[in-house]
């Protein structure tokens, strides 16, 4: 059996983010995004549904994404779930603001009267105390490497998926360094 502190980093995860309304109860997801463990992304707007009528122009600030285009850009609530569905199908699909992304991506599903095809959890169990202790410190350089890009929902799912990496890459060298040197071997002629 491998230990998982001698363990050279794994394969990263897919990683899922979603853009909201707003923080509350009444917000609805506006845009959905992924990385796979490719670095291939998918990104899309939603357009709400008739009853999704909260907006918060704090949230506007935040991801910069205005009602008027995701009303007119966004895709049918029905389409992006069988889009996720098609592209996420059998996978564990991760998420740093689980809370809030399991609900809007319920109301997603619920809207479009499906059930997802993937299982959302929270990116946070695939880290060690030590990892998750130095999650913020190297998701801001990462975000600071990748440039001034706009925060969207794949952008950011990059960024998580990058981190993860890191903070796994970091602890892996951390651990190799503090291994006392391989024993000589010894010869007999």
């Amino acid at each position: 059996m491998s230990d998982h502190l001698t363990d050279p980093p794994r394969a990263p995860p897919t990683v899922l983010d979603v853009e909201a309304s707003g923080f509350g109860r009444n917000s609805y997801p506006i845009e959905i995004g992924y990385v796979l463990p490719d670095g291939k992304t998918f990104c899309t707007l939603i357009r709400p549904e008739p009853g999704w009528t909260h907006w918060d122009t704090q949230a506007e600030h935040l991801h910069h994404i205005s009602r008027e285009l995701v009303e007119t850009r966004g895709r049918p609530v029905a389409e992006v779930a069988r889009m996720l569905n098609a592209q996420l199908a059998g996978q564990t699909v991760y998420s740093d603001g689980w809370a809030n992304d399991y609900s809007w991506v319920g109301a997603l599903y619920d809207a479009a009267d499906l059930l997802p095809r993937f299982k959302l959890e929270n990116l946070h169990a695939l880290m060690r105390g030590d990892e998750a202790d130095r999650w913020h410190e190297v998701k801001q350089k990462v975000r600071e490497e990748l440039g001034g890009q706009r925060h969207r929902a794949s952008t950011d799912a990059v960024v998580l998926q990058k981190t993860l990496m890191r903070v796994r890459e970091l602890s892996h060298d951390e651990t190799e360094a503090e291994k006392p040197p391989a024993a000589a071997a010894t010869h007999r002629d």
